[in-house]
């Protein structure tokens, strides 16, 4: 069939907790990153044969070197872009581990207070599920589409949300 979601791709991204703060990773380690300098949490994409679960726990401790013990999926977001593949991003939040925290080879990890998280070079899509995550949202299905860096649009749980720049800041 050959459509343009066959080469979709899928990956985790996690929001570890740390009483009112969330471990954040400032993206400015890795070449051609679609990331770069941007602030994001930890994540990755799927290996083979890997469930959410089990990709979501082995980023976690590749780039953090923390082994999650108690975690939520709390949404999966679907991202579409002119310049980039489809991706299918399952959200987690983790409040329990065991390990020490490591430097990580793609940015610097950072503590950060959550009421300082939208202040931080964000990607404007990633606001809207700290927001999210941030009222204890049930699980939700948030579609974002990008043109470039710029997001075009936005839906939680197929309700479209407004999308201007006082909406979103």
């Amino acid at each position: 069939m050959g459509d343009k979601n066959s080469g979709a791709i899928n990956s985790t991204l996690i929001y570890i907790e740390r009483g009112d703060e969330y471990l954040m990773l400032h993206r400015t380690k890795k070449e051609n990153d679609l990331n770069h300098d941007k602030w994001i949490g930890v994540g990755g994409k799927f290996e083979p044969d890997e469930s959410p679960e089990e990709c979501m726990l082995r980023e976690a401790r590749e780039e953090t070197g923390l082994t999650l013990t108690r975690w939520r999926c709390r949404g999966l977001v679907t991202f579409l872009s002119d310049v980039w593949a489809t991706e299918y991003m399952y959200l987690f939040t983790a409040d329990a581990w065991t390990g020490q925290l490591k430097t990580c080879d793609e940015g610097d990890l950072e503590w950060i207070k959550k009421e300082k998280l939208l202040s931080l070079k964000l990607w404007e899509g990633d606001k809207i599920f700290l927001r999210l995550l941030d009222s204890d949202e049930p699980f939700f299905l948030l579609k974002l589409r990008y043109e470039g860096d710029t997001l075009v649009l936005a839906q939680l749980n197929g309700e479209q949300l407004a999308i201007s720049p006082t909406a979103i800041q």
